[in-house]
């Protein structure tokens, strides 16, 4: 028997703050809605947390391998990033994630493209991994192939699925910065056990995100599916994943930097004492936040630039 955590103790006033905010938008069990309506909400929360793009960045919506995407410059740059939004595979877009993807080019200066791969249920495995690997493989081509991966949620899932399957195929990215994310883990372990029912996500809403995104299929097994479950280790990119304590997932964070020293990789695996899941969003009211998004930026930067371990 693991006791509950107690959050009050682990979550300040400011985080508290900022998942009252969520919720008053996109509640708790929004997993009971129809997908629609999930959608619908998210978009509206999306848009209240919006803040806004720094100045001098100009964005451009254009495809990539038959995907729609946005690209977001600061001026000539030999560094590009490309960036897969979260929402448990089934909400977010190109909207939802716009001003992180507009920070993040405004403060490394890189070119910043985010993927608007299809969602499910519309679109079951392996369709977004699809979007997300042929985007990849048509920037690689139009950009150059030095490129730093990243993504929070369902979109990390996505960026060391394309790692993974990078190996042998095409040029792999230069390394991967991998935000809360969710890679297939042993749900009967760790975090998925202490923090199964913390603030923002749990392992009920995990669930339903995972049978809609796997049409109800066994996917086990698949790394594309599941980076977690790859049983090849060697040959990945430098790469932090960057978790947060009060999640179920952050112990897919520990799990996969464990993996790829054990195979002799480079990773770094920082969990965010405090936080939760999501807490991109957070970073204007959380100085907790705002420091972590502060560490995830400095790693793409370090990464893109060759400079290991990042000054984190």
């Amino acid at each position: 028997m693991v006791d509950a955590p107690d959050y009050d103790r682990l979550i300040d006033g400011e985080i508290w703050d900022y998942i009252a905010r969520t919720e008053a938008h996109y509640p708790p069990d929004a997993v009971d809605l129809t997908v629609q309506e999930q959608r619908a909400v998210y978009d509206t929360m999306c848009a209240a947390f919006h803040a806004g793009r720094p100045s001098g960045v100009r964005t451009f919506d254009e495809n990539h391998g038959g995907v729609s995407c946005r690209r977001y410059e600061v001026g000539a740059s030999a560094q590009r990033l490309v960036y897969y939004h979260g929402g448990g595979f089934v909400v977010g877009g190109l909207d939802s994630h716009d001003d992180i993807c507009a920070e993040i080019c405004a403060q490394t200066g890189f070119r910043v493209i985010s993927v608007d791969y299809a969602l499910a249920p519309e679109n079951v495995f392996p369709h977004c991994f699809d979007d997300a690997w042929n985007a990849y493989c048509a920037i690689a081509e139009t950009f150059g192939s030095q490129i730093v991966l990243a993504g929070d949620s369902a979109g990390g899932n996505l960026a060391a699925a394309v790692s993974h399957h990078a190996r042998g195929r095409v040029s792999k990215p230069l390394g991967q910065v991998l935000i809360y994310p969710g890679l297939g883990g042993d749900h009967g372990t760790g975090s998925y056990i202490r923090h199964a029912n913390a603030p923002q996500l749990t392992t009920r809403d995990m669930a339903f995100y995972q049978m809609l995104r796997s049409g109800g299929q066994d996917r086990g097994g698949d790394p594309r599916y599941a980076p977690l479950q790859d049983t090849d280790f060697a040959d990945l990119p430098p790469t932090v994943v960057i978790t947060a304590e009060c999640d179920p997932l952050s112990s897919d964070g520990e799990s996969y930097r464990d993996a790829l020293l054990g195979a002799g990789g480079r990773a770094l695996w920082l969990e965010e004492a405090g936080l939760v899941h999501g807490y991109l969003r957070a970073r204007t009211m959380s100085g907790k936040a705002r420091a972590s998004f502060g560490r995830i930026v400095q790693a793409i930067r370090d990464i893109g630039t060759g400079v290991w371990p990042p000054a984190l």
